[in-house]
């Protein structure tokens, strides 16, 4: 595991340690490393959205049946 250092005033190191002793976090690195992975989760959700509201919004939507299949398989070699 890699080592990254960072720089926190006072005021966010006391608020760090607070989360830490309140929260059930083993130790700052816990609890930053958890800050990280719900915000990977929120921008994969973000993107999610905007890729969902793209598609909803490219055009008039085309049934997706047996013969849609056939012809993307087709299209594809299968």
């Amino acid at each position: 595991m890699a080592t990254m250092n960072i720089s926190l005033n006072d005021a966010l190191r006391d608020f760090v340690q607070e989360r830490v002793e309140t929260s059930g976090f083993s130790n700052a690195s816990d609890y930053v490393r958890s800050l990280i992975r719900a915000d990977k989760e929120r921008a994969a959700e973000a993107r999610l959205e905007a890729l969902l509201l793209a598609g909803l919004a490219s055009g008039e939507a085309q049934p997706v049946d047996a013969a849609f299949w056939q012809k993307l398989q087709a299209r594809a070699g299968l």
